[in-house]
């Protein structure tokens, strides 16, 4: 099986500004327990116990992201025997952004960018990165990664869904990966609701495929059952060959560990249907 979402690092290797900022509170809740370095090791001991074999790191927030995704690539490098594609940190609207790519793609472990659209609403009014969706220079850059084969991870929030569409559609051969289902935040019947009927508008694009990843940001106390409506529509819209499993881990460990986590999903997955979630829809789009 492959962890299509989860995140490392080393304090001492690269910068993060947010694993060192103290005091601060995220969208996500205290991040003061994963405020140290989480490494390859401990990861693969959480996840290789369920029997995956391999997995796709994703940028987090790297003060310089081609030093991120050099450690990673070390990383990778050096453990072979645990496949690790990355997804990497790039500004799509930057004056450089084709020397930008060269640089990344001098890597093989790099698959795909992510430049984050939407967290959570409280947090986007300050970052102003929904305003990359009316940047012409964006669109631009998401052409350009899907032209060199790179796909897009794609983080935001459903009130930014069909903008977000209308976008997506102008770059019909850039492959995007929906992280955390599109970021359901308000999980009241009416939330989710309307939640799935904004991702539509994803769904029904070709080239997007969601992620079953990051449920606990905004539920902490999340039982299976607060799981199970998510995923279910998540595979009655996309279908299981556009649907992957993500742990989010760190920072989903901050609600529960991976074995309660993986559990939550597998048993929320039809037995027909696993097989493509926890493994040939990741191989297929992140090329493991």
């Amino acid at each position: 099986m492959i962890d299509a979402h989860h995140h490392l690092w080393d304090l001492s290797a690269v910068t993060y500004p947010w694993l060192m900022a103290t005091g601060v509170e995220r969208f996500f809740g205290d991040p003061s327990p994963i405020q140290r370095d989480y490494l390859l090791e401990e990861f693969r001991a959480g996840a290789a116990a369920q029997g995956v074999t391999a997995s796709v790191h994703i940028q987090v927030g790297a003060e310089d992201g081609l030093a991120e995704a050099r450690w990673v690539h070390e990383v990778a490098q050096s453990t072979a025997d645990w496949p690790m594609a990355q997804v990497v940190f790039c500004d799509l609207t930057a004056s450089d952004l084709a020397a930008q790519l060269d640089a990344f793609q001098a890597l093989s472990t790099v698959r795909g960018v992510r430049q984050i659209v939407g967290r959570a609403p409280g947090e986007d009014a300050v970052t102003g990165t929904n305003g990359l969706l009316d940047d012409p220079r964006f669109l631009q850059g998401l052409r350009e990664a899907g032209a060199r084969g790179l796909s897009f991870d794609l983080q935001l929030i459903p009130e930014l869904m069909e903008k977000t569409a209308a976008v997506l559609a102008q770059a019909p051969d850039t492959k995007v990966a929906l992280c955390h289902a599109g970021s359901p935040h308000d999980r009241s019947p009416e939330g989710l609701s309307d939640w799935g009927r904004r991702l539509q508008a994803l769904s029904q694009l070709p080239q997007v495929t969601c992620k079953l990843s990051g449920l606990g940001m905004f539920q902490h106390n999340w039982t299976v059952a607060d799981f199970q409506p998510i995923i279910e529509i998540c595979l009655q819209q996309f279908g299981p060959d556009r649907c992957m499993f993500g742990s989010n881990f760190p920072v989903d460990s901050l609600y529960s560990d991976y074995v309660t986590l993986f559990a939550a999903h597998h048993n929320s997955v039809p037995d027909h249907m696993r097989q493509q979630v926890f493994h040939d829809t990741a191989a297929a789009f992140y090329g493991l």
